[in-house]
């Protein structure tokens, strides 16, 4: 017997044909809203083939015809910051009003959990709600989606002015960023929160830009969008059912009826347990019956019960109480099932899945996290029909993971955005392509080209650098943690970027740090310096140069604002190591004298290399600017990467 532990996942959407005959705007397009200051915005929607629509804002009125798709399109002046503006838009007898638009600054806040981690859990609580009651902060959370192809709107409720509440449920990192800049500059601020936990950084590449990688070509190699190749299955579907999928052993029986004997049914543990680690089931394709039973959430109250099932390879049919409530194809797309009050009791609820393998790995194939404790424990399981994966017709079929899939969360989440006008972008990824770090010296300029060609516009690009994680190693070592922030750093190559280090902030038993206040107010350092003539500390010291000096190695920065310093009550520096020409390298004693690093080891007589920060968690380190900004971590060699060579394969990590 199990608790079933509800949580939240994301939902997938309507996709818009853009042919509907009332007047209909973007989901951007919202009381509240806030459009790009100073340069000439785009505002577009829907509405019937040839319709005349009539824009009015201010002073000026702009009028336009639907096209032969039903979208419009009119271009708004440019309008300095301030408001509220109250936006009109008439197309024939239809009316749709805007109202409390202000004009200010539009960031993008993006990235995977760090980025998306709310402020209700951080150990922060807004005091300040005079500054809050000014509105002059807007949030858009766009609920994230995936498509093989670009989709015309994303999936949001819209743009609120928030309370307190609201707060608490958004980005921390964004929510700090956005008032540190609204505050430095007194323009209004939008942020638009665009992000999702465990995502690479080619979900978030679109399909042209990934097509430049070989690793990913087969990957988007679709040639419809989701509806288009759903609305195929579907035609397809009875025949396919009938003949092949939903036949034999267990289906006349009725295995799925709570009364279904299970004596002669076997025990497994299904949470991440692939058929090929089961003897019995190794050899084995086609359906499986598997079962088990929960009790309700304690003080469960609504419509419906969230369940949750993760990945199952390939496909599924799921039932509780002899109740039917779902079913998903393809093994990379989630299981996300709402079952109905009404047939469920308070204990021994009866969950039955008929989970069908066309060849390979099958079963449920995502370990049991995030709450979901359904997927833990033994469940009993029976064979049903066998088949010969060789001769089972399979069909095209949406199958996607929304942390894996290339290009699926560009196209459904920042390719509708991408005819807006902008600031900039605020972004913290990185954490899931680690292991590819070498990889991603390549993606990462790569995606910041391809969002700044699509928007149309030489954005400023702000990034956190990655924390430090995990254990603390006993000696130098590769570190994918390591490769990976020089990948991040490499990418200020190109103009217009900056990066917040975050090395000292870092929590070793937890990857997503709770301090995003610093965070945010070191991106915001940032943004201030480069986009509202700021003066602030930012960045901190940066490696400039080295040079040898008998048996020590001299090491100066580059400081944004002033000189060096250490924490370290004696004068010395941790997180350095050391190494001959083609030796290992071993940690080294450091000290500051004046403005330069003296680095060595008593036992090495003739260093050539050295590292300062190379691990995942390097610990506590000492070296900082007058500001308290750490040093950035880096490496004076050029030795081989630990993740050389390792690129996408189409096998990423399921989450």
């Amino acid at each position: 017997m199990m608790k079933l532990i509800l949580t939240l996942q994301f939902i997938l959407g309507i996709f818009f044909t853009g042919h509907a005959q009332e007047l209909r705007l973007p989901a951007y397009f919202t009381d509240h809203m806030v459009l790009q200051r100073d340069v000439p915005t785009v505002l577009w929607g829907w509405s019937a083939p040839g319709q005349s629509v009539k824009v009015e804002i201010s002073r000026h009125r702009i009028s336009t015809k639907t096209g032969r798709n039903g979208k419009w399109e009119i271009r708004l002046p440019a309008f300095p910051a301030g408001g509220p503006y109250t936006i009109k838009i008439s197309a024939g007898p239809e009316v749709k009003t805007l109202s409390n638009i202000l004009m200010g600054d539009v960031w993008i806040c993006s990235g995977q959990s760090n980025m998306e981690w709310p402020v209700r859990q951080t150990p922060y609580k807004e005091t300040d709600t005079v500054w809050l009651k000014k509105r002059q902060l807007r949030f858009l959370k766009v609920n994230p989606e995936t498509d093989y192809r670009p989709r015309e709107d994303v999936n949001s409720r819209g743009w609120i002015t928030p309370g307190l509440e609201d707060i608490a449920h958004f980005s921390a990192v964004g929510y700090h960023f956005g008032k540190f800049i609204q505050r430095q500059s007194d323009v209004p601020i939008g942020l638009i929160s665009v992000n999702l936990g465990a995502t690479a950084i080619e979900t978030w590449m679109s399909n042209e830009a990934l097509g430049k990688f070989p690793q990913f070509r087969k990957e988007i190699d679709h040639t419809g969008s989701f509806a288009e190749v759903k609305k195929a299955f579907e035609k397809s579907k009875d025949k396919w059912y009938e003949q092949y999928y939903y036949t034999g052993k267990g289906i006349e029986e009725q295995w799925f009826l709570p009364e279904t004997d299970t004596a002669t049914w076997d025990s497994i543990k299904v949470a991440g347990n692939t058929w090929e680690s089961e003897k019995d089931l190794r050899d084995f394709d086609g359906a499986v019956w598997f079962r088990t039973s929960f009790d309700l959430p304690e003080g469960f109250k609504g419509d419906s019960l969230h369940l949750q099932l993760l990945q199952i390879d390939d496909y599924d049919i799921t039932w509780v109480n002899g109740h039917r409530i779902g079913e998903t194809f393809g093994r990379h797309n989630h299981r996300n099932y709402q079952v109905p009050s009404e047939i469920l009791k308070e204990k021994d609820n009866i969950l039955v899945v008929r989970v069908f393998d066309t060849g390979g790995p099958g079963g449920f194939t995502t370990s049991a996290f995030w709450g979901n404790d359904i997927l833990r424990g033994n469940w009993y399981y029976k064979k049903g029909l066998e088949i010969d994966p060789e001769k089972f017709p399979e069909q095209e079929l949406v199958n996607v993971s929304p942390f894996s899939s290339p290009g699926v969360l560009y196209n459904a989440n920042v390719a509708p955005l991408t005819a807006l006008r902008v600031k900039g972008v605020i972004w913290y990824q990185g954490e899931s392509n680690a292991e590819r770090a070498a990889e991603y010296r390549d993606l990462f300029p790569a995606l910041i080209r391809d969002w700044r060609d699509k928007f149309g516009q030489d954005m400023p690009f702000l990034w956190v650098q990655l924390a430090n994680y995990g254990e603390e190693p006993g000696q130098p070592g590769p570190s994918p943690w390591a490769e990976l922030r020089e990948a991040q750093d490499l990418a200020l190559k190109l103009p217009k970027t900056g990066m917040a280090v975050t090395i000292d902030i870092g929590e070793a038993g937890d990857i997503h740090p709770k301090n995003k206040e610093e965070v945010g107010r070191r991106l915001g350092a940032l943004a201030g310096n480069l986009c509202y003539r700021g003066k602030q500390p930012a960045p901190g010291p940066r490696f400039k140069a080295m040079e040898k000096s008998g048996d020590s190695l001299l090491v100066r920065f580059h400081f944004a604002t002033d000189a060096l310093k250490t924490s370290d009550k004696h004068g010395y520096i941790r997180g350095f190591q050391i190494a001959g020409k083609n030796g290992p390298f071993r940690w080294a004693k450091a000290f500051l004298r004046g403005n330069t690093v003296v680095v060595y080891h008593p036992d090495l007589k003739d260093p050539a290399a050295l590292r300062y920060a190379w691990s995942d968690n390097p610990g506590p380190l000492d070296l900082t600017d007058q500001n308290g900004l750490p040093a950035e971590p880096f490496r004076s060699d050029n030795r081989e990467l630990s993740t050389k060579g390792k690129v996408f394969t189409g096998k990423a990590s399921r989450f």
